[in-house]
């Protein structure tokens, strides 16, 4: 899990953005190296950055790669895991250079992902409705079916309590929101309601990271912007605004360390994605 100490008085203010290219499907770090994953390409579908100068390092082909849906890194392992949509499957790369890569079967459709503290994959299956988690080569410890009203489940985090925070939503639904759910899945207490712009709507909750006090930051894709939770999922603030990000946000990364939010942002035209970046964000 992601984690970094909170000041509620600080809104999030832009401090570099990343070069633009093909789009964003994740961005994850590992001590001082940023990692990129894009779309569409057949190689060299992870760019690697240095966390102090942005400047780009190296590129990391997959080469079983298909359906790049999210990154996530393990610092205990050194490695990152790559989920892929296409193959029903996650890719485990060796860092910091991708040198050993292998995979293994999830047998449903992942979605994103998340480490947990004792350095377990999460995989959140979105069509399936369940939590999956899986050891670091593949095994898998257990699996949570999510109860019937949690639709489209996206991502996924378990929190030091065993609790898990969740976000759900996609177009169409009728619910989007952020759900605080007890260590075998059930509902505690949710943030969100039908999808909308205000305080305490989104519009397609996507992607999240959560820090040392349990606070939690939440892609808000359709709105443009990134939400900030306290502990008891109760609206805080819009910590980056659409006018910070100008581009439709997918994912994020909390850098614990750098006290840095990594936020991967796509240009949206004729409803296709056709070029991403990363912004990051002081906080």
């Amino acid at each position: 899990m992601q984690h970094i100490g909170l000041f509620f008085d600080i809104v999030g203010f832009v401090v570099q953005t990343l070069p633009e290219a093909q789009r964003v499907l994740g961005v994850t770090s590992v001590g001082s190296l940023i990692y990129v994953l894009r779309g569409s390409k057949s190689s060299e579908q992870v760019e690697v950055y240095d966390t102090v100068s942005n400047d780009s390092l190296q590129s990391i082909t997959i080469r079983a790669l298909v359906s790049p849906n999210d990154i996530v890194a393990c610092a205990h392992y050194r490695c990152a895991y790559i989920s892929d949509g296409s193959n029903k499957c996650i890719h485990r790369v060796g860092l910091p250079n991708g040198a050993h890569v292998t995979k293994w079967p999830v047998n449903d459709k992942p979605a994103r992902l998340s480490v947990t503290d004792t350095h377990a994959v999460l995989v959140t299956c979105d069509v399936a409705r369940k939590i999956k988690e899986f050891s670091t080569d593949g095994q898998k410890i257990r699996e949570i079916q999510l109860v019937q009203d949690i639709v489209s489940p996206k991502h996924s985090i378990q929190l030091s309590s065993g609790q898990f925070v969740v976000c759900q939503g996609d177009l169409g639904d009728p619910v989007h929101r952020v759900c605080l759910l007890s260590s075998d899945g059930k509902m505690v207490k949710s943030f969100g309601a039908a999808q909308g712009s205000g305080n305490r709507e989104m519009n397609v909750p996507a992607h999240m990271a959560v820090d040392r006090n349990g606070s939690v930051y939440v892609v808000d894709v359709n709105n443009y912007r990134v939400l900030l939770l306290s502990p008891l999922l109760s609206f805080v603030r819009e910590v980056v605004s659409r006018t910070q990000l100008k581009w439709r946000p997918l994912r994020l990364w909390l850098d614990t360390d750098r006290r840095k939010l990594y936020v991967a942002v796509n240009k949206l035209e004729y409803d296709q994605y056709t070029a991403g970046r990363v912004v990051v964000v002081s906080v």
